[in-house]
């Protein structure tokens, strides 16, 4: 049982964020400037409904961003494949666009509810949930208790605990008691991660492995590929994707280095397309001339950079190419996923700051289809010798392509362990028909 301060801490979490309510509209509004909100769809975050609840059973997947909702897109066609609507809440527009993307029609899409009780009580009382599933990380206090209050079974998926995250909720036992507590079960992506859930008070705790390796592969247009692939040629090419800040200049420094050997073509795609134009900025002022997919420009061979500044065209970026570096992992930290570039036959290399990935990595490197570098110079090395041997290349392409087949499977498991769960809302589907939707 959870300790009398946790309760209290929770407590007062709700009565400040019952206090604080009437006044996040201004912070939605600057988000909204900024991009990050929709301001036709603001009064979804206050828990409003903007399209009806269909009849019948239903299951609330959240979903928090772009990584977070393809890695549980297999999971919801196979919820929806059995009768189950699904509404899906995301928090970023990026994410939206996703979802309709990948999803369509299948689902309903809201933007999650704010983490306040009349926000998170108003989304429930109309959706009314029969079941709740979160994927991997995401913990919002009120949102897990008035879950938990109303009896509605929360399972998380795809879990994963950073070494930051978890060391965060150490310092606090009886408050992430309190709140882990509430979960009817924990679908762990690691043995790692399923024993930090533990730790912290989750129970019951079962391993699934990565439901991103169950995935497909990021889709893309034919015709622009087709047409890029000509414009590039026979000129050798790399890609820098999911950069952050720092890592852009770094693939710049790599293609000055390289540039004069190959006649080089780089690619950098970063995490965050919205920084385009101070990316595009600070490579100009390297003296090298950049190419934008926002503005359709033609990769002509004068053209050093391709800025693949938008969202969701991973796929078109990545063929286009044999060799990824795999941002966030150089200058910043934690790293992104790398089964994407390794599942579309890319040899892959990295930096070594790849905490939340750490296990992913561990698999790759040791079939030999991921390589880890310290620094900008033993990239650009990295780089020069997987464009020069080809041999090497293709042995790292296939042995990546290999392991993401070995590790499938998360998909499979995950669905066995949400049979309890799903199986009684399929006969309760079966016996009040709820049409198309």
């Amino acid at each position: 049982m959870s300790s009398l301060r946790a309760r209290l801490a929770l407590s007062t979490y709700r009565w400040l964020g019952t206090a604080i309510y009437p006044f996040v509209g201004s912070y939605l509004a600057l988000r909204a400037a900024k991009g990050k909100e929709d301001p036709a769809r603001r009064r979804e975050r206050y828990g409003h409904a903007s399209v009806p609840r269909p009849p019948g059973p239903l299951v609330w997947f959240h979903a928090a961003s772009v990584g977070e909702t393809v890695a549980v897109t297999p999971l919801i066609k196979e919820i929806r494949r059995r009768g189950i609507a699904v509404v899906l809440t995301t928090g970023t527009t990026t994410s939206a666009r996703v979802a309709a993307e990948r999803l369509g029609e299948a689902v309903i899409h809201q933007y999650v509810p704010l983490d306040f009780k009349p926000a998170v009580s108003r989304f429930l009382e109309y959706w009314q949930p029969d079941l709740a599933i979160i994927a991997e990380s995401e913990i919002w206090p009120m949102t897990i208790v008035e879950l938990g209050r109303r009896h509605i079974p929360q399972v998380l998926v795809n879990g994963r605990l950073s070494d930051r995250t978890f060391a965060r909720w150490k310092k606090r036992p009886a408050l992430a008691d309190a709140l882990f507590e509430n979960l009817a079960l924990v679908i762990a992506q690691s043995d790692i991660d399923a024993e930090r859930f533990r730790t912290l008070g989750a129970l019951p705790v079962m391993v699934s492995g990565n439901l991103k390796v169950d995935t497909d592969a990021p889709p893309h247009d034919p015709q622009a590929l087709r047409e890029y692939s000509q414009q590039i040629g026979s000129r050798k090419t790399w890609a820098a994707i999911s950069t952050f800040e720092g890592e852009e200049e770094a693939a710049g420094v790599v293609h000055h280095a390289l540039k004069g050997r190959n006649g080089l073509l780089t690619i950098v795609v970063p995490r965050h397309p919205e920084r385009g134009d101070a990316v595009e900025a600070a490579l100009s002022a390297k003296g090298l001339k950049v190419a934008r997919r926002t503005r359709g420009d033609r990769l002509t061979p004068d053209v050093d950079i391709f800025l693949g500044d938008t969202i969701g065209e991973m796929g078109l970026y990545l063929r286009l190419t044999e060799v990824a570096f795999v941002g966030r992992s150089l200058f910043a930290e934690g790293g992104q996923n790398p089964l994407e570039p390794a599942m579309l036959g890319c040899a892959v290399l990295s930096g070594g700051n790849v905490q939340n990935f750490r296990e992913t990595y561990q698999m790759l490197a040791k079939n030999g289809s991921a390589k880890i570098v310290r620094d900008v110079e033993m990239l650009a090395k990295g780089v020069n010798y997987l464009l020069g041997n080809d041999d090497m290349r293709r042995s790292m392409i296939d042995a990546g392509l290999e392991t993401v087949q070995q590790m499938r499977g998360a998909l499979t498991a995950t669905m066995k362990g949400l049979e309890p769960y799903i199986n009684p809302l399929v006969v309760k589907a079966r016996l009040e028909p709820r049409g198309e939707n």
